[in-house]
């Protein structure tokens, strides 16, 4: 077993019948996926439990149907890309419950594959009802989770499941959890963070939680400018938050309490306007005009970034540096990711990021692959850096000592 929790390598699945949770939830637009990256990281779980000779039940939500059934939420058009990731059919079954359910269940053969229909077509999943669970686990004789992204909801499908049949986590799951592991909770130091984004409302715990365990804090973003604010610097127009002065300041202070190195932007990238290709300047943090908004770090606060990761062994990232979405003020995010992928791609760096807009700034600049590790989980992944109780996870480590 892995540390806590069971891993498919624990299970004897052949002729059983496994329920995996997978998070199927991708974008689509005209019927068409636009992103298939969650599903390709479901696959080889799907593929493996398949070649195993394992009868497998796919469970998964998609969008918000809040507990009924809407045609536009229909998991039917993932199968055929769902089939095509793992290289074999894929059954569909309208409904995750009822004899709809069982009847297609019961057909399964040894290796074959059967996706349920969206398990939020039933309030009882987000309640994480005992009926609706038990209406699941009547399907099958294991479970296993592979949805890490949904693992911060303790609901029937996620959550629940755990409880009632023997558990294991699956391979996206336990790469998530392993590099997690690796990044905060025995990491080899000196570690860096780097926390961006807009508002630091949203990331106070995160930021409270890492400082305990990282020795360098990179703040960027629209949040640094409530920083700079906290610091009696005039932002101009830009984008802060003026009602979290006095949290910035307690930061501040927390900071020197614990020893990290707390970097805040010493030079930005300022503009009249937010359009592409504006124009702009570059200038110290206390010349920014009253007219003008900070859109990005400036050269010298990558230069100290570059410095401070020249000696790091442990990188997490959450959260571009400035308004990468918009040229030319994506600058300062394109080029601290291309130095973290540098430093990982010599073997000196494990680098992990994830969460918000991060997947996308990091896709923009070109190393979206190039990081130890990049999650997809959103939500979950947020909820791990602030140091939070996942229920899926929780509830996989209970059911250990079930196996």
């Amino acid at each position: 077993m892995s540390g806590r929790y069971a891993t498919l390598d624990d299970l004897e699945v052949r002729s059983k019948r496994v329920l995996v949770r997978a998070d199927l939830n991708v974008p689509m637009r005209d019927g068409r996926i636009t992103d298939s990256s969650r599903i390709d990281r479901q696959a080889p779980t799907l593929r493996e439990l398949a070649q195993k000779g394992a009868r497998v039940i796919v469970l998964s939500h998609f969008e918000r149907p809040k507990g009924k059934r809407v045609a536009s939420m229909s998991l039917g058009p993932i199968a055929p890309a769902l089939a095509q990731a793992i290289g074999r059919p894929v059954a569909f079954a309208d409904d995750c419950i009822g004899e709809t359910a069982k009847k297609a269940v019961s057909a399964l053969q040894d290796g074959e594959v059967l996706l349920l229909e969206n398990t939020r077509f039933h309030a009882g999943e987000e309640s994480n009802d005992p009926g609706f669970r038990d209406a699941l686990a009547a399907l099958g004789d294991l479970y296993v989770n592979d949805a890490f992204s949904a693992a911060h909801r303790a609901h029937a499908s996620t959550e629940g499941l755990a409880h009632v049949l023997p558990s294991a986590a699956g391979r996206a799951m336990q790469a998530e959890l392993e590099h997690l592991a690796q990044a905060l909770e025995d990491p080899k130091h000196p570690v860096i963070a780097v926390v961006g984004g807009a508002k630091v409302s949203t990331k106070i715990a995160v930021i409270e939680h890492l400082m305990d365990k990282v020795d360098v804090l990179v703040i960027g973003g629209a949040m640094a400018n409530t920083f700079l604010a906290a610091e009696d610097i005039n932002v101009g127009r830009s984008l802060y938050e003026s009602d979290q002065l006095k949290t910035a300041q307690r930061i501040v202070g927390l900071a020197t309490t614990t020893g990290t190195v707390l970097i805040l932007p010493t030079d930005v990238v300022v503009a009249k306007e937010f359009k592409a290709n504006a124009p702009y300047r570059t200038c110290k943090v206390r010349e920014v005009a009253a007219d003008e908004m900070i859109l990005d770090v400036g050269p010298a606060t990558i230069a100290e970034f570059e410095r401070r990761l020249h000696t790091a062994n442990t990188l997490v990232w959450n959260g571009p540096l400035g308004a990468f979405e918009t040229i030319p003020f994506d600058a300062g995010t394109v080029h601290a990711a291309r130095l973290v992928a540098a430093r990982t791609h010599s073997g000196a760096l494990l680098s992990v990021a994830g969460g918000g807009d991060t997947v996308s700034a990091l896709n923009h600049a070109g190393v979206g692959d190039q990081f130890t590790y990049v999650s997809t989980a959103g939500g979950a992944f947020l909820e791990w850096l602030e140091g939070r109780e996942l229920p899926g996870v929780a509830a996989l480590a209970v059911n250990k000592g079930k196996l």
